[in-house]
This record gives C-alpha cells, sequence and structure tokens, in this order.
C-alpha cells in the first residue's frame, strides 16, 4: 500500500472513545509522542457520537467508591461546559438505584469540549476525521498503521498500539482471534419533548431510547450488518414520533433534536487476551488487577479487572482497553460502559510507558509496574484496599 505521508510515535492509540482518550492521556502526561486516531470528528465513542449519555457509577451503591483516576476525572469533565449533577447522598445511601449514585447525566457536546481542552494541554497528537483501514505487520508484532483521511493514505509507526476501537478493529486487521457478542437493537437519541424535563433545569429535552429487544441482533462486524441495524434503530425512533402525533402532540412540540452518528452496538468484536473476565467473577481478586469497577445494574457488586485481559499473545505489542477487552458473557455488561472504558484505557496508556521504560512489549510488562502506576495516579487497584474493614 503506497503512503503518501509516515509518522512515527512512541504509542498509537485506535479510537478516541473514551478508552482512547484516557490511555491517550495516561501516556501523554507520562512524556510519549502520542497519536490518538479518530474517525469522527467527535470523542467519546458511544458516549458522545452514540448519544449514551449516563456516566454510571464510580461507586458500589453503598456509599464506597470504587473507581478513579482518569475516570473520575472525565466524570467531572462531562459536567464542567454543561447540565448534569452529582447526587448528593451517595456516600451514605445503601442499596441505591443507578440514579442515586456516584454517575451523571451529562451533555454529549459538552464532553466533547472538555476532552478538547485536556488532550491539548497534554500534547496529545491529535487525528479526527481519520479511519484505520489496516495494519502492517513486523512478525507477529504491529509496526504500523495504515490511516486514510483528506491528506490520503499516511502510515503511523510506533513501538506500541492501543486498540480502543471498541471493535477489537486493530487485532482483526492485524489476523488475531476476535470472540463476538450478539446486540439487541438501539437507537438513543435526545428529542425536544415539550413538558417533559429530563436533561438539566428547565430545559424541554426528553433523552430517549429503545434498547430493552432481546440480544439477538448480530455482532455488526459486516458492513451491510451496521447499516441494517441503524436504518432499524431509526425507524423505532420515527415509529415513536407517528405514534406520538396520533395522540395529539405536534410536530412543533415533539420533534427529534439530535439523534445517534454512529452505531449503538453493545458487544461486536473482543480480543482474546490472556484471561477472559467471565460470569460470577464478582468480588473475585486478581493478582494482576489494574482497577476495580462497579456493576451499574445492583448496588453491591464490585469486579477486578485484570491486566491479562488487555493483551493477548496474538500481538504482543498490542493492548485493549475498553469495550473490547476480554470478556465474555456477563463481565462483558461490565467492561463495556463508560467508566471500565476509561479506567482500562488508563491502564492501557500506562502500560505503553511502562514498556518504554523497560523496553519491551506489553505483553512483557510486569504488571506490577503498571500497577504501581495506577497507584501512583489516584487509582485503587484490589478490591482488598477499598474495604479494609
Amino acid at each position: 500500500m503506497r503512503s503518501r505521508f509516515q509518522k512515527e510515535y512512541d504509542v498509537v492509540i485506535a479510537g478516541g472513545g473514551v478508552a482512547g482518550v484516557a490511555a491517550a492521556l495516561a501516556a501523554s502526561r507520562n512524556n510519549l509522542k502520542v497519536a490518538l486516531v479518530e474517525k469522527t470528528v467527535f470523542w467519546g465513542g458511544l458516549a458522545t457520537s452514540g448519544m449514551i449519555l449516563i456516566y454510571l457509577p464510580l461507586c458500589d451503591g453503598n456509599g464506597t467508591q470504587v473507581t478513579y483516576g482518569i475516570s473520575e476525572e472525565l466524570l467531572k469533565a462531562s459536567i464542567q461546559y454543561g447540565p448534569g449533577k452529582i447526587p448528593a447522598g451517595w456516600t451514605t445511601g445503601k442499596n441505591l438505584a443507578e440514579e442515586a449514585r456516584y454517575r451523571v447525566i451529562f451533555s454529549p457536546a459538552s464532553l466533547v469540549l472538555a476532552v478538547d481542552e485536556l488532550l491539548q494541554a497534554a500534547g496529545v497528537d491529535i487525528w479526527l476525521d481519520t479511519q484505520i483501514i489496516d495494519v502492517k505487520k513486523d512478525g507477529d508484532k504491529i509496526a504500523s498503521v495504515y490511516v486514510a483521511n483528506k491528506s490520503g493514505i499516511g502510515e503511523l509507526s510506533a513501538k506500541t498500539f492501543v486498540d480502543a476501537t471498541g471493535d477489537a478493529d486493530l487485532a482483526w486487521f492485524a489476523g488475531a482471534e476476535c470472540p463476538t457478542g450478539n446486540n439487541a437493537i438501539a437507537f438513543w437519541s435526545i428529542l425536544y419533548d415539550k413538558g417533559n424535563i429530563n436533561l438539566g433545569e428547565n430545559v424541554a429535552l426528553n433523552v430517549w431510547g429503545c434498547s430493552n429487544d432481546p440480544e439477538t441482533y448480530g455482532p455488526g462486524i459486516n458492513g451491510k450488518m451496521v447499516s441494517n441495524f441503524i436504518m432499524e434503530g431509526r425507524g423505532k425512533c420515527l415509529d415513536r414520533l407517528k405514534a406520538a402525533y396520533a395522540k395529539g402532540r405536534t410536530r412543533e412540540d415533539n420533534y427529534p433534536l439530535v439523534i445517534p452518528a454512529m452505531a449503538q452496538f453493545r458487544h461486536t468484536r473482543r480480543i482474546n487476551g490472556e484471561f477472559t473476565l467471565n460470569d460470577n467473577m464478582q468480588w473475585q481478586e486478581f493478582e494482576d488487577s489494574i482497577g476495580v469497577v462497579a456493576d451499574w445494574r445492583v448496588s453491591g457488586k464490585v469486579w477486578e479487572i485484570p491486566y491479562r485481559s488487555l493483551i493477548t499473545k496474538d500481538i504482543p505489542n498490542l493492548i485493549a482497553a475498553g469495550r473490547c477487552i476480554s470478556s465474555a458473557g456477563d463481565a462483558w455488561e461490565i467492561t463495556r460502559v463508560i467508566p471500565t472504558a476509561a479506567l482500562t484505557g488508563e491502564a492501557a496508556g500506562l502500560a505503553a510507558v511502562e514498556a518504554a521504560s523497560s523496553g519491551c512489549n506489553v505483553l512483557d510488562v510486569k504488571y506490577q509496574h503498571v500497577q504501581q502506576r495506577m497507584v501512583a495516579a489516584g487509582n485503587q487497584v484490589h478490591i482488598k484496599n477499598i474495604y479494609k474493614n
């Protein structure tokens, strides 16, 4: 493949969703030369382009915070330039519902602008409107990624690559085994809905989503499947509007304001890691844990995330972050959401820092060193250190 431009970095991060942003901030703040490649013009992925605008809980629902670091930083950034409020009683309540826990509903546009500021302050080299189209390998490692944008086809090389695509695109391009998962049709959007105040104070907006169908739709790993998924979701939105109009609502007081700019898949491809987090592993401690997350669906369940779930022997200089780490079954529901994406992104970025410092691949990095860096950055990596009593 002929390249019109070439650039070299310490780490190339594929995907500018929450996981990719966290990885970029962690690596760049530790003096690595970082490229962050995003196919849209917005940071945040499903959180912004996908309109999934709930930053799910950082606490266990019983008054204990379990997730910290860049994950908490991005939660606060999401409401820095827009509406959203952290519930006042999350530190004292017991068995709290999700909406009463340490979480917020935010404006997607506000999060994009806040992330702009963070990435620029960190010195990340930004590649927006840039699609990764293939990889070049050197043996079993990735040597570079091919990208396409207004300049044509280019080549970005690095020692370490972070797959934060949500779809394990880098791993798949590199020929790695990538298990898949099914989905429910989803179509979160923001509607102007006069009299239904839902987002902020005195704002007639309604966050609406249809995502309760059984997960019988496929994994969205081919172009036609993605197109059909999007069209079916938009069709449900249209059906809702027509039903409202049939009941007397008008197009002046009930209409779509913002609809998603990407397919809202929950599960597509993931890496086949050194360890796959699976069902009934809540409260299980892992020697190589890089952080702790809460079950956003119910109070009182927390999960450690092992470093081995971010790496694969298939590609020794690749580390995954976000929705495409190695998790399956019920565990995939825990790892596919914003707080875990940010946590694993930070760990991936710091693993790249450690790999550069040690002169090795992320596969061979000592997890203890990644843990030390995570703790130094304000995270807790083990349940026992959070629940000391």
